[in-house]
C-alpha cells in the first residue's frame, strides 16, 4: 500500500480587496448574495401552475435543501432513489433548460441518518474560484470545480470525530474570503476529546486547516444553524447559533470569540440575518430567562463578552420559529414559525405588522423579492404572497402530493437568479418565470468597509498554519505563522520559533517538522512563539500499514494516542487476563454507542482483525463492532447474530447470520474488503480465540455500489447503561490491519 497523504499546502495571503464580488443576478448561497433571504430582481412571477403556467422547466431532481445558482448553472445536493444504489448526489443543471450537465454520486456510510434526510445541507459556490462546496450526511466535505472534478476532500467523521445524530441535522458550509467554514459536533483526541460544537476554517483552495474555534458550552442537541458574515465596528465577524443555545460572534479570520448572547435552553437551528450592527434570530425551545417557548430577538452586535442583558434591542415572545431562518427586506422582518405561520415585524422596533398561514408545518425559510414572498411548507403547500402592501395577499398556492396521497414535502427555500425562481420539492425542482425576462437586478448592498490594518500595529494574535495535520512516520511538512491585529485583520507572515510538544519529531527553524521513521501512533502539537504570543498546531501521527496494536505501551487509564473518538468518557486502557486491553466504558448513557478510528480515510482494501470480549448486565449482552473501508461488522449480543452493512438506516444493503456467543469469552473477529469486478467483496469470520481459525468465512456481502476506502475502526454499544448503573463492557485486544495486496 502506498505511503501517501494528501499534500498539506498553505494558501496564499489574501486581502479583502482581492475578493471577487457577487453579481446581483447570481444566487451562490442558500440565503442569496446578501445572506438576507432576499433578491433585488424585479418582474418576477407571482402566479404559476405546476401544470404549465409560467413553468420554464421541471426536472426530477428534488431536494430537502436549497439549490444555488451561479453563472448559468444550478447546483442541487440531494438523495438518489434505488434500493442498493441509493446515494447522496450533487447535480449540476443548466439554469436555462434544466438539462443535467454533470452529477457526482457518493455513498452514505458511518451515520444513523435515515434516507429521507439525505441531502440535508445546502451547497455553496465561491464566486472567485467558481468551486462548489458540499457537506454530506456521512461527513464528506468536498470542493468541486465547475466541471464536477473533486479538487479536495476531507472526511470529517473519520478525521475529526464528527458526531452524526439520527435526525439528520447537518451544517452547511459557507465561503468567506480565502476560507471555507463548517461547523459540527465532534470529539476527537487531546483537548478536542470533549464533545463540543466546533467551527472549522479550511483553505478553500487546498482544504488545509486554518483554525478551530469552540466558543460554546456542552451541546444540548444536534443543530444546523449556518453562520453569517458581518462587519461590525470594523471587525469582520462570523455570527451563528450554537448547539448550547447561545448566539456567538467570532472573528472571521482567526475564530476568536468576541461575544455571546444567551437565548435558548436547547440548540439553535435557525440562522441569523445581519444588517449593519443588528442581528435577528428566532428559536422555538424554552428561553433561558423564562419558562416560555420560542422567541424572536433583535441584538445589537456591538460589544464584547456576555451581551445578553445589555444588547437586546427588542423581543417577541411565544413565536416558535425554530427551524426556518428569517428574511430581512428593508424595514420588514419575515419569520416563519413551526406551524407554517409567516409573521411580519418592523425590523427595528419589533412591532407586529401581520400574520399569514401558509400550511401546517414549516422547515423551509422564506425568500422575498419584488414585493413577493416565496415559501414552501412540509405538508406540501407552496405559496406566493404579495407583501408589497399593509396586508399580505395570496397570489398563488399549490399543494404537492405523492402518488399515495401523502404530502410531497418542501423543506428547502427557493433560489432566484436572472428572472427565474427555482423551487425544490422532495422529488423535483421547478423553474418558473417569463420566457423573456425584461426585469432588472438592483445592486446589492456590500458589507461595511473595513479599514486596512496598520502595517506597524502591534500583533494581538499568532496563528500557526496549518492548524491540524496527520502525518506518517518519516514524513515531513512545513508550518508557518501569521500575525493578526486586535480586530482580527491580517498583518503579515510571522517568523516564529518552533518546538514540539507531546510528540517525537524534529522541527527546523524554518518550520519543517519531520516524524521519525520508528514512530508509532502519536498525538501532540507544534508550538510557535513570537515575542509574547504563542500558538499551537495539532499533530497526529499514524503508522502505515501493516499495523499491530496490543495496547501494552499505553498507560492504564489512558487512551491510545491519535485515535479519533477514543475519548476519556468512552474508552480507556485497563489490565485484564494478564495484559493491557482497551475497554469501552459503560457508565454514561449518553455514550452507550461509541466509535473510534485509528487509520486514514484513504486506506483501501485491507483486513482488520481483533480479539473481542463482552460482559453481561441484567441478562443483556453488548454489541461489538469493527469498521473496515466504511463497512460495519456487528456482533449483536441480544440477537445472537453477526450482521454486515454499509449504512445502518434502511439499510441499503446487509447480510446477517445467526451466531451464538457467550459472555466473558475472547473471540477473534476478522473483516476483509476486496474489489472484485467493480464490486466490493466484504467477508468476515469469527471464532473462539483459543481455537484454530476456520477456513470458511462466516458471512459474505457483495456490494454493487461499493466503497473501497476508509479508516479502520472499532465501535460498541453497551446495553443496560443507566445514570445509576454500569452497563455491559466491551474489550478489544491484538488489533491488526493488513493490506490485502502488496
Amino acid at each position: 500500500m502506498h505511503r501517501i497523504l494528501a499534500c498539506v499546502t498553505l494558501g496564499v495571503l489574501v486581502s479583502t480587496s482581492s475578493m471577487t464580488p457577487v453579481a446581483a443576478r447570481d444566487w451562490p448561497s442558500w440565503r442569496g448574495p446578501e445572506n438576507l433571504g432576499i433578491s433585488r430582481e424585479t418582474k418576477l412571477p407571482g402566479t404559476w401552475s405546476p401544470e404549465g403556467e409560467n413553468v420554464l422547466w421541471e426536472k426530477p431532481y428534488g431536494a430537502r435543501s436549497a439549490p444555488v445558482v451561479f453563472r448559468g448553472r444550478v447546483y442541487i445536493l440531494n438523495r438518489t432513489y434505488g434500493d442498493v444504489n441509493e446515494d447522496e448526489r450533487l447535480a449540476c443543471l443548466d439554469a436555462e433548460t434544466g438539462d443535467l450537465i454533470w452529477e457526482d454520486r457518493f455513498n452514505v456510510f458511518l451515520t444513523d441518518v435515515p434516507n429521507t434526510r439525505v441531502g440535508w445541507t445546502n451547497p455553496v459556490v465561491d464566486p472567485e474560484t467558481e468551486q462548489i462546496y458540499i457537506h454530506g450526511v456521512q461527513g464528506l466535505l468536498r470542493a468541486y470545480d465547475r466541471n464536477g472534478k473533486i479538487v479536495w476532500e476531507r472526511s470529517l467523521t473519520e478525521e475529526f470525530g464528527r458526531i452524526s445524530g439520527y435526525g439528520g441535522r447537518t451544517h452547511s458550509p459557507i465561503i468567506d474570503e480565502d476560507r471555507v467554514i463548517i461547523s459540527f459536533l465532534n470529539a476527537s483526541w487531546g483537548p478536542q476529546g470533549r464533545g463540543l460544537h466546533r467551527y472549522l476554517a479550511l483553505d478553500k483552495r487546498t482544504g488545509a486547516v486554518l483554525w478551530w474555534s469552540e466558543p460554546g458550552g456542552p451541546p444540548a442537541d444536534t443543530t444546523y444553524s449556518v453562520p453569517a458574515v458581518a462587519v461590525v465596528d470594523g471587525v469582520r465577524l462570523l455570527i451563528a447559533g450554537n448547539a448550547d443555545g447561545n448566539i456567538y460572534a467570532l472573528k472571521a479570520r482567526t475564530g476568536e470569540p468576541v461575544w455571546k448572547f444567551r437565548l435558548s435552553k436547547r440548540g439553535i437551528n435557525s440562522s441569523v440575518v445581519v444588517r449593519g450592527h443588528h442581528v435577528w434570530i428566532s428559536h422555538s425551545e424554552e428561553n433561558v430567562d423564562t419558562g416560555v417557548l420560542g422567541r424572536v430577538v433583535c441584538i445589537d452586535a456591538r460589544g464584547k463578552g456576555d451581551i445578553t442583558t445589555t444588547n437586546e434591542v427588542w423581543r417577541a415572545e411565544e413565536i416558535t420559529a425554530g427551524y426556518a431562518s428569517p428574511a430581512l427586506d428593508g424595514d420588514n422582518l419575515y419569520i416563519a414559525d413551526n406551524s407554517a405561520n409567516v409573521h411580519c415585524f418592523d425590523a427595528m422596533t419589533g412591532k407586529a405588522k401581520w400574520r399569514a398561514t401558509v400550511g401546517t408545518a414549516m422547515r423551509g425559510s422564506p425568500v422575498v423579492a419584488d414585493g413577493k414572498l416565496y415559501i414552501g411548507a412540509m405538508d406540501g403547500f407552496f405559496t406566493v404572497l404579495d407583501v408589497s402592501g399593509d396586508e399580505p395577499k395570496v397570489l398563488s398556492r399549490h399543494e404537492f402530493k405523492l402518488p399515495d396521497g401523502r404530502p410531497r414535502e418542501i423543506n428547502g427555500s427557493v433560489a432566484i437568479a436572472n428572472g427565474r425562481v427555482y423551487i425544490p420539492t422532495s422529488h423535483e425542482t421547478y423553474c418558473i418565470g417569463a420566457k423573456s425576462w425584461d426585469g432588472a437586478s438592483k445592486a446589492i448592498e456590500p458589507l461595511p468597509a473595513e479599514a486596512p490594518a496598520e502595517s506597524g500595529a502591534a500583533p494581538a494574535l499568532l496563528a500557526a498554519v496549518p492548524a491540524d495535520v496527520t502525518l506518517y512516520p518519516g514524513q515531513s511538512t512545513f508550518f508557518g505563522g501569521r500575525l493578526f491585529d486586535d480586530k482580527g485583520r491580517l498583518l503579515r507572515e510571522a517568523k516564529p520559533e518552533f518546538s514540539v510538544e507531546g510528540i517525537q519529531g524534529e522541527i527546523t527553524p524554518d518550520g519543517r517538522l519531520t516524524i521519525p521513521e520508528s514512530s508509532s501512533f502519536q498525538q501532540g502539537f507544534v508550538v510557535a512563539k513570537q515575542g509574547e504570543l504563542t500558538a499551537r498546531a495539532r499533530v497526529r501521527v499514524v503508522p502505515p500499514l501493516p499495523i499491530e496494536i496490543t495496547f501494552e505501551d499505553v498507560p492504564v487509564g489512558k487512551q491510545p494516542p491519535g485515535w479519533v473518538g477514543a475519548t476519556p468518557v468512552r474508552f480507556q486502557v485497563v489490565e485484564k487476563d494478564g495484559s493491557k486491553v482497551l475497554v469501552k466504558k459503560a457508565d454514561d448513557p449518553r455514550f452507550m454507542l461509541a466509535y473510534a478510528f485509528f487509520g486514514l480515510p484513504s486506506w483501501k482494501e485491507y483486513t482488520i482483525q481483533a480479539d473481542v470480549l463482552g460482559t453481561t448486565k441484567r441478562r443483556q449482552l453488548p454489541n461489538i463492532g469493527l469498521i473496515g473501508c466504511r463497512y460495519e461488522l456487528w456482533l449483536l449480543g441480544n440477537f445472537q447474530r453477526l450482521q454486515l452493512y454499509s449504512w445502518a438506516p434502511g439499510p441499503r444493503i446487509e447480510e446477517k447470520v445467526s451466531f451464538t456467543w457467550k459472555e466473558n469469552v475472547w473471540y477473534r473477529v476478522k473483516l476483509r474488503v476486496d474489489e472484485e469486478g467493480g464490486e466490493a467483496l466484504v467477508r468476515a469470520k469469527i471464532w473462539p480465540r483459543d481455537e484454530d481459525e476456520p477456513g470458511e468465512w462466516t458471512i459474505t456481502l457483495k456490494d454493487p455500489n461499493p466503497t473501497f476506502e476508509g479508516s479502520p475502526g472499532i465501535q460498541g454499544y453497551s446495553a443496560g447503561t443507566t445514570d445509576s448503573s454500569e452497563g455491559t463492557l466491551i474489550y478489544w485486544d491484538n488489533i491488526t490491519v493488513t493490506p490485502n495486496r502488496d
